[in-house]
């Protein structure tokens, strides 16, 4: 490639990182999340305290504990769908012309600014509701954490990294 093709890559990346950084900021007001979707695990049932009665039952912290685990299980589902999806466009960019190559390449670089803010806003909020959770394992009792699908395999998993560390 010329200096001139590498500078004209230089500018569109800067550009679309730029633009996507201009979006979100532009996305939420500073230190303001916005509501979650209808049919989604948000914060408000997440935020549901246990009254003097007990009213979050074993069995509906159990439910809550499931449709958790569901919820991470599809977000890193759909992180698959978008490396495949990236690697397709990636393949096709390689396999193009010269005269095609740019304007694929800039829909590269969109389509991965796109999905970086997307995720990262979901992660931001998914770990938000992971914390309401854990707190509300806490106000029932630390049993219940133990019994959570979330938790089952920490202890492996955190073995494991103790005796990669070593």
């Amino acid at each position: 490639m010329n200096t001139k093709t590498l500078s004209m890559i230089g500018a569109l990346v800067a550009f679309v990182v730029t633009s996507g950084l201009g979006v979100m900021a532009q996305s939420a007001p500073q230190g303001q999340m916005k509501p979650p979707q209808s049919g989604s695990m948000g914060m408000g049932k997440m935020m549901q305290k246990p009254s003097k009665g007990g009213d979050m039952t074993k069995a509906k912290m159990m439910q809550s504990c499931q449709e958790m685990k569901a919820q991470k299980q599809k977000m890193k589902d759909d992180m698959k769908t978008q490396d495949a999806q990236l690697t397709q466009q990636i393949a096709e960019m390689n396999g193009a012309s010269e005269e095609k190559k740019m304007g694929l390449m800039s829909s590269v670089v969109t389509n991965m600014v796109e999905q970086r803010i997307a995720m990262d806003a979901r992660k931001t909020k998914m770990e938000e509701e992971m914390m309401q959770h854990m707190m509300q394992h806490m106000q029932m009792g630390k049993e219940t954490m133990s019994q959570c699908p979330m938790m089952q395999g920490m202890d492996e998993k955190s073995g494991a990294a103790q005796k990669e560390m070593k």
